[in-house]
């Protein structure tokens, strides 16, 4: 998608006054640029310009590229470009094409430069490559966000780990918990009369594991999710005998799916994760 096409679907054209499109020229992912600008963009209100990243450049060609489209569109230039060559490259050719070209971490890593004595290593993605267990968990965390509760299930292939249980099980405080210590976490509700989709049964089973829980304690945390809705009437939700063939019917389908299965009754999350790491990493560890 280009600038332009990227600004209307965002809804630019509504209430807001047309701007010539912003580049982010970038040798990593451009998340720098990208913020900066989406930092000060706000602070000029009524008005709204379209942006467009463009990552992982390492040829003078790709330069010569944005430089010809910027020039076209009256746009501007913002690059974050950290190998001294093509950040030359590209002063230049914007200069030579009148294009309005902003850098953002040249003049910075000239004064370090010269306060530090040393030549800047120049390599593009340094930064996350020095932070990958930072951004492994923020993956990891939005991941598990996307496939709370069932959904997305076409992304369920990807989890590191997914959970299946009845509902209150504690099935997304734990998703959430082990999302934080980096694992990618999908949870999978059973609902009774309802099947489960087949996309559970063709994963990994050595990645999918199920929950069970005493029934009483399962019964204690449904009744106080119902009072806090405001809902006190007696339902197959909260019904004891109900509740039993439920449970019946998850240990059931865990034994159907190969499932390994984690007791988590009356267990604080730190132990019910760490449970479900070892369960999962042993299985994987065991048949390689």
């Amino acid at each position: 998608m280009d600038a332009e096409r990227q600004f209307l679907a965002e809804g630019g054209g509504e209430g807001k006054r047309p701007f010539a499109p912003i580049y982010i020229v970038s040798g990593g992912m451009g998340a720098l640029g990208e913020q900066v600008v989406r930092t000060i963009l706000p602070q000029f209100q009524g008005a709204q310009a379209p942006v467009e990243i463009v990552r992982q450049v390492r040829e003078r060609s790709q330069l010569e590229a944005v430089v010809a489209q910027a020039a076209q569109t009256g746009g501007t230039i913002v690059h974050t470009l950290t190998n001294g060559g093509l950040r030359q490259q590209m002063i230049a050719l914007a200069a030579a094409q009148q294009v309005a070209a902003i850098d953002i971490v040249g003049p910075l890593m000239e004064h370090l430069t010269a306060v530090l004595g040393e030549e800047p290593i120049g390599r593009p993605g340094l930064y996350r490559e020095l932070n990958q267990a930072y951004f492994k968990r923020v993956e990891a965390i939005e991941y598990t966000l996307a496939h709370d509760d069932g959904k997305h299930y076409q992304g369920w292939p990807d989890a590191e780990i997914v959970l299946v249980g009845p509902s209150r099980v504690g099935k997304t405080p734990l998703s959430m918990y082990l999302s934080v210590l980096g694992w990618k976490v999908a949870n999978v509700p059973l609902v009774p009369q309802i099947t489960p989709r087949p996309e559970l049964f063709a994963l990994d089973r050595r990645r999918v594991v199920g929950l069970k829980i005493d029934a009483a304690e399962l019964l204690s945390h449904r009744q106080h999710r119902q009072r806090s809705l405001g809902v006190g009437r007696r339902s197959d939700y909260n019904d004891p005998a109900r509740l039993y063939e439920e449970l019946e019917m998850a240990l059931r389908l865990f034994r159907q799916g190969g499932f390994k299965v984690v007791d988590v009754t009356n267990k604080p999350i730190e132990t019910s994760a760490g449970e479900v790491i070892t369960a999962v990493t042993r299985q994987l560890s065991q048949t390689r």
